[in-house]
């Protein structure tokens, strides 16, 4: 609806500043005939020649510029044309060029000296050009127009952010709401949890029940950091890495999971769970892209001043379009799903760690490359 009115408003006042430069441009083609009709009258006057009026239309016209040439082209007179000339060749050169601007136009008015004699070689050419008025008038549609597009642009861009901020705080509502929810059941889970430890303490289904209730409480701890600036804390990178492919290496039997990382540590300023999260996703995605078999490959590359995390797998790949998309809240390629997870992951990454997240390459039905980039605490080497 914006852009129709905003359309028709334009048409309008083009359509408008159409006809009204038009209709003054031929006002002034009026008046310069006049103007050149007191000329011609003052040129054959005598001492009987009341002049008054003649000299009144020649002295009104304060806007219009105009440039007399005599029958050789020689230029007489000029009005309304200001300039600075260094010198008189500079102030010929000057009127010369705006004579052949002004022939260009078509706006010239040659009047004879004297219209009795039928072979006249004596006459004035009359040239002139829009005042400085109608120029602006010429072009003010157009500032108009692009002031009217600024400010249409800028309520397009406000409501987008105010549409962004809207899912924001759903998505932000909803992941706090999610902690809160499973706060109560998982308290009452790890309490049962150590009575049966000490009920039955050799029993491994206990401890690795156990194991599975501590992993929902990690999972209510990054829900309830949503929304709220996480304490950045110094981190070896490796161990954060090393812990999700440990996890997800037990829960996925038929996914290979190789990793690449530097031989020292690595570290930089982080929220451990959070940036779990993100590499956990982007594990978990690589393997529905692969449909639960495949090879996923973990590479950490060390810059000057920051490091790269590539997570690459052998899936069905994601198109070149949609590289961007996929990071928007509710985009999902699965028939389950709320589409949270690449979304939840860049902000991680991009509004808490200050770092950036994105498909570096992908190629169809051969795999997809995700790359992090993280500031690294202090530049590599020092």
């Amino acid at each position: 609806m914006l852009m129709f009115f905003a359309i028709c408003i334009v048409a309008f006042f083009l359509v408008f500043s159409h006809f009204l430069v038009k209709d003054l441009k031929a006002e002034a083609s009026t008046k310069m005939s006049v103007w050149a009709e007191a000329m011609r009258t003052l040129n054959n006057a005598d001492e009987n020649t009341d002049l008054n009026l003649v000299l009144y239309v020649i002295d009104k016209n304060y806007s219009i510029p105009i440039i007399v040439l005599n029958s050789k082209g020689d230029i007489e007179q000029y009005r309304n044309i200001s300039f600075q000339p260094k010198s008189p060749q500079d102030s010929v050169a000057y009127l010369q060029k705006r004579v052949e601007m002004m022939r260009e136009n078509g706006y010239a008015i040659k009047i004879a000296y004297n219209e009795s004699e039928s072979n006249n070689t004596e006459y004035m050419e009359i040239l002139y050009e829009d005042s400085v008025v109608l120029k602006q008038l010429e072009y003010f549609p157009y500032i108009q127009i692009a002031i009217l597009l600024v400010f249409v642009a800028i309520i397009i861009i406000t409501l987008l952010s105010l549409k962004r901020a809207e899912q924001n705080r759903v998505w932000v509502g909803l992941t706090k709401e999610t902690a809160h929810q499973l706060g109560t059941p998982i308290s009452s889970l790890i309490a049962w949890s150590e009575v049966l430890k000490e009920t039955y303490p050799d029993d491994q289904v206990i401890s690795e029940m156990d194991k599975d209730v501590r992993r929902l409480q990690l999972i209510a701890d990054r829900f309830s950091k949503i929304g709220s600036a996480p304490e950045l804390v110094d981190t070896d990178v490796k161990d954060v890495i090393w812990h999700v492919v440990n996890y997800i290496s037990k829960r996925f039997t038929k996914v290979k999971i190789v990793c690449s990382l530097p031989t020292t540590d690595v570290h930089a300023k982080l929220c451990a769970p959070l940036f779990e999260w993100v590499v956990e996703n982007l594990c978990k995605n690589a393997i529905d892209a692969m449909e639960g078999a495949g090879n996923i490959s973990i590479t950490m590359h060390e810059l000057t001043d920051k490091i790269s995390i590539d997570v690459a797998d052998s899936g069905k790949g994601i198109p070149k379009n949609k590289f961007n998309t996929i990071f928007a809240p509710g985009y999902t390629t699965k028939s389950r799903g709320w589409g949270l997870g690449l979304s939840l992951s860049k902000r991680i990454i991009e509004e808490y760690h200050h770092g950036s997240i994105y498909v570096k390459s992908s190629e169809l039905n051969k795999g997809t490359v995700f790359r992090i980039d993280l500031r690294t605490k202090k530049p590599i080497g020092n």
